[in-house]
């Protein structure tokens, strides 16, 4: 009688399963000990972790124009692509550890040390770094090199095992899969607890979720009646939280207890002043609406929101501090490094930079910047909008460079008059007839004058332009337009309240901004 037998798993030998093997091993041994680190900074020092400073650091040493390519494919994702393209490079590392270790003993171990060294230096060059940080890393590169010795020794056993009376080497594959098993079900344990235990973070979104901010002394303006059109498609004229764009350099969002927070005015001050939240909190605070843009916003693009945010004039600040006669710079500072460099008359004059609190009547959400932040209405955030703001030193272009203009970016920028389509959306089919367009358009702290459209390139047709909030905002516009079936090429410009039309050239985000008329082509149906 014949009967089924199940045929033996095959012993590793020098070959490409062998390999295979030592590579999985590595990424095991590599994955449990980032892990782990990711645990332990968690819990000890949540501002900075082993992969958020390697990040970090990619970020700093990065082109600007890689920057943005980033931003312009993955857009507020380019974090998530950032971390997803480490974690993509780590495993190719670690399993080429895994071969090296096989092949030679130590030859793997020093591939995962160099790892260590990396996030020692990369956690030292990160402004929030503590001394409890500093170690987390030559954890890390330990518990791997550990990991990694042990199952390569069990690997071993399993290829000298094979050669011998059972040509499975059954007892030592057994012994190897267990503890490569047994290693990446704990690695998988620590991934869940690294992306949801977050001890110091959970701790600040409690003390945030508590707090209650004083009613401004100066509330907002209210919204002029008629200034949401109410056409369906086009963005709200005050920006939701959850739906504000988020760009900056920070790869873990800081974590900042407000009890601790000071801010420090240095430099060339008469007087130097550091300020605790409390005493930020009661200053006698304004409410006003203003709306924020990225410099790497493309023409038509999304990268801008407008919100009411709560603060405290900065002029109010510098005023205390007593600038001195040449200064005409502020370099604001981030909790992470991160700096801004601001004209200072910008700071100084009539309009409302605002050292923020409150974004749409509730604390500044973790990632836009709380405890506080600056907001500065005409400037792209680059050179104000810092968050987590924990310094602003007044001194001179001539002495001092904020992070991006040795990068290749303009000193000063100013926000351009832009305009944008929101409805109908380009590429999407529309019945003939009279088709209605509507979008948005600003020239911070000058205001937009009219709104024109044009089809085909033939004559501007003004829209219907809705009551800006003020002129720190953007505005809504509509018009209804007669089409035929066909396709349709349509553009967009704004004037501002100078009567300066938006500039029509196309020219990139960088060095100061993108300029040009947003284009969008309708295909019309019968």
């Amino acid at each position: 009688m014949n009967t089924l037998q199940t045929a033996p798993a095959p012993a590793p030998s020098g070959n490409r399963q062998l390999r295979w093997w030592a590579s999985a091993a590595g990424i095991v041994a590599v994955g449990t000990g980032v892990v782990v680190g990711e645990v332990a900074a968690g819990l000890l020092s949540p501002s900075v972790s082993p992969i958020t400073a390697v990040g970090g650091a990619v970020i700093d040493v990065v082109p600007p124009g890689v920057k943005d390519w980033a931003i312009s494919l993955f857009g507020t994702a380019d974090k998530v692509a950032l971390l997803g393209g480490m974690a993509l490079a780590i495993a190719g590392l670690a399993a080429l550890s895994g071969v090296l270790e096989l092949r030679r003993r130590f030859a793997g171990a020093a591939v995962i040390a160099v790892f260590g060294v990396v996030g020692v230096v990369a956690v030292l060059g990160r402004a929030e770094a503590t001394a409890i940080a500093i170690p987390i890393p030559l954890l890390v590169a330990a518990l791997g090199i550990a990991l990694l010795r042990s199952l390569i020794r069990r690997l071993r056993e399993w290829q000298a095992g094979s050669s011998g009376a059972d040509p499975t080497g059954a007892p030592a594959r057994r012994r190897f899969l267990r503890m490569l098993g047994g290693t990446a079900a704990v690695a998988a344990l620590g991934a869940v607890l690294a992306a949801t235990v977050r001890g110091g973070a959970a701790v600040v979104s409690e003390l945030r979720s508590r707090l209650v901010l004083p009613a401004p002394d100066s509330p907002a303006p209210a919204v002029p009646a008629g200034a949401e059109l109410g056409l369906d498609g086009i963005g709200p004229l005050v920006t939701p939280n959850k739906d504000f764009y988020r760009i900056d350099t920070a790869l873990r969002v800081p974590v900042v207890d407000p009890e601790g927070w000071r801010l420090k005015v240095t430099g060339l001050v008469e007087r130097e002043i550091e300020l605790d939240f409390a005493a930020l909190l009661a200053k006698p605070l304004i409410e006003r609406h203003v709306t924020i843009a990225c410099v790497s916003n493309e023409v038509g693009g999304d990268l801008i929101g407008n919100a009411r945010w709560l603060g405290w004039p900065v002029r109010d600040l510098l005023a205390l501090a007593g600038p001195k006669a040449g200064a005409d710079m502020v370099l604001s500072r981030s909790t992470d490094g991160w700096t801004a460099g601001t004209p200072l008359g910008v700071l100084t004059d009539s309009r409302d930079a605002l050292l923020a609190v409150g974004m749409n009547g509730e604390p500044l959400p973790l990632e836009h910047g709380f405890p506080a932040r600056l907001i500065v209405p005409g400037l792209y955030g680059y050179v104000s909008a810092t968050k987590w703001v924990t310094e602003l030193k007044v001194t001179r272009f001539a002495d001092d460079v904020a992070y991006w203009t040795p990068r290749g970016w303009s000193a000063r920028g100013p926000i351009k008059t832009s305009s944008r389509i929101d409805v109908p959306r380009g590429g999407r089919p529309v019945a003939a007839g009279d088709v209605a367009f509507g979008g948005v358009a600003w020239a911070q702290h000058t205001g937009i004058g009219k709104v024109e459209l044009r089809v085909n390139r033939g004559d501007w047709q003004q829209a219907q332009l809705a009551p800006g909030i003020s002129k720190d905002t953007w505005y809504q516009w509509k018009l209804a337009l007669p089409l035929t079936p066909g396709q349709y090429e349509v553009q967009v410009r704004a004037t501002d309240l100078d009567g300066v039309p938006q500039v029509e050239d196309r020219t990139p985000v960088a060095p100061s901004g993108a300029t040009g008329f947003h284009t969008v082509t309708v295909d019309v149906k019968s």
